[in-house]
Order: C-alpha cells, then sequence, then structure tokens
C-alpha cells in the first residue's frame, strides 16, 4: 500500500470503525449493493462517518489492490469530544475560548488558522464532519503542528453545537463584513466566548448567525473588498486576546 493513510475492503473498514479508529473520510462505489455493504453503510451512518459516492474508476487509481469497492482514510489525529474539553476548561478555572470553523474547506486555511489559533491561546477548534477541509498530513504540516497538540472536536452539526455553546454560558461572536460596527469600535467582553468563521464564499449560515451575541467585521481601507478567511481569523482573534488582556 503506498499510503498508510488509507485502508480498503468492506471487512477491514468495518473492524476499524467498530475498533474506535478515527477515519476522516469513506469512498464508496455504491452501485454494487451487499448485505455486507449494506452492513458498513449503516454502521457510518450511526458513527456519524462522512461517505462519498464515487466511480470504481477512481478507487482503481487510488489503489490496485482488492478494494471491494470501499477505501477509507484514516485521520492522523484523534478528534476531542467539545463537551469534555469544555468541562476541563472550566475545571482548570479558565474561559473557554474556542474557534468554529464553518464551510471552510481549503486545506490551506484550516492549517493557518490552526496555527494561529494556537499562538493566540485558543482552547479548541470545532468543526463539523461536513463541508470543512479533511485534517491531514499536508494540513498538519501547514499548521506547523499545531493540529497535533490543539484540541479538534468534530461535531455533527454546527448549528445544534452552537446553541450548546451558547446555554453553557458561551458568547457567540461571528466574523462577518455585514456587521453595523467595524471590530476596533465594539467593546468585546471578557469571559467565555467562541469566534465563528465562515467560508469565504457564502459566509456563516443564516441560522447560526441568529444565535450571535456579537458580530465583527474588520474595516478595509484598500480597493480589494475582502480578506483572506485565515487572515481574518488572525486579526480578530488577537483583538479577543488584546481584549482579555485589558
Amino acid at each position: 500500500m503506498k499510503n498508510k493513510s488509507i485502508i480498503f475492503g468492506i471487512r477491514v473498514v468495518i473492524e476499524a470503525i467498530e475498533a474506535g479508529k478515527e477515519i476522516d473520510k469513506v469512498l464508496i462505489n455504491k452501485s454494487k449493493t451487499s448485505p455486507l455493504k449494506q452492513e458498513l453503510l449503516d454502521l457510518m451512518d450511526e458513527r456519524g462517518i462522512h461517505s462519498q459516492n464515487v466511480p470504481e474508476q477512481k478507487l482503481n487509481r487510488i489503489t490496485g489492490k482488492n478494494h471491494q469497492g470501499v477505501i477509507a482514510y484514516l485521520s492522523p489525529i484523534v478528534f476531542a469530544n467539545l463537551e469534555n474539553v469544555i468541562l476541563d476548561i472550566y475545571e482548570r478555572g479558565e474561559d473557554p475560548f474556542l474557534i468554529l470553523l464553518d464551510g471552510v474547506t481549503d486545506i490551506r486555511n484550516l492549517g493557518a488558522i490552526a496555527r494561529t489559533a494556537e499562538c493566540a491561546g485558543v482552547h479548541a477548534i470545532v468543526v463539523p464532519e461536513r463541508g470543512v477541509a479533511s485534517i491531514n498530513e499536508d494540513a498538519i504540516k501547514i499548521s506547523a503542528g499545531a493540529l497535533l497538540s490543539l484540541p479538534v472536536c468534530r461535531v455533527r452539526d454546527l448549528l445544534t453545537t452552537s446553541r450548546y455553546l451558547k446555554d453553557s454560558g458561551i458568547q457567540l461572536f461571528a466574523a462577518t463584513e455585514k456587521a453595523e460596527e467595524d471590530l476596533f469600535a465594539q467593546k468585546l467582553e471578557k469571559g467565555p466566548c467562541a469566534l465563528i468563521m465562515g467560508s469565504e464564499e457564502r459566509g456563516i449560515s443564516n441560522d447560526i448567525m441568529n444565535l450571535t451575541d456579537a458580530r465583527l467585521r474588520i474595516p478595509l481601507m484598500g480597493k480589494i473588498d475582502s480578506l483572506n478567511v485565515s487572515v481574518s481569523a488572525g486579526i480578530i482573534l488577537y483583538e479577543i486576546v488584546r481584549s482579555k488582556l485589558k
């Protein structure tokens, strides 16, 4: 096997999931069905593991061995449980400082955000199961290893998670160019908080945006009307840090 981060074969993937291995994603050719493949699909649905339907030819390009229509990518990190992370932070007498990524699909942005977040003292990164860049070896390299030391919590639904954080007394800050006041004009209150960053194309979903306590806009002085999401995250994270240090 050329790539040690992949496993293949229906039974092998089932056993890996049942053994608690962290699975990043599973590629499946669903054109051919069988009771064993249905068992795998049911197990993935139960565990919230993302799958992608692909043609047989793509699977053959990844490995020439007998993959039985299934190839799984193993995650190089172990995902943390968000509730346990928050409980541990509170038990240490600290205020949770989190960052949520809604639709950030570029691994370069993910890695850069993780690197800045670790330097800024963020306690954990929260990502959804779907619609986010894969946390692979390239992302870890770009993060300068931050993704190996900073807890990453993978959740099924960011909207439900946002409600949970709000109910846990954590303020939700949203990065958006639609905010009425710019970032530096707002008084960011100290205390538990989570910064939500959306994709450059779609931004943060409206349902999540409606839950936020503050909307933060970075003032732009030049002709270009937007910043890269990782740059935006760095600016806002350190403005939050500045407010905490006052």
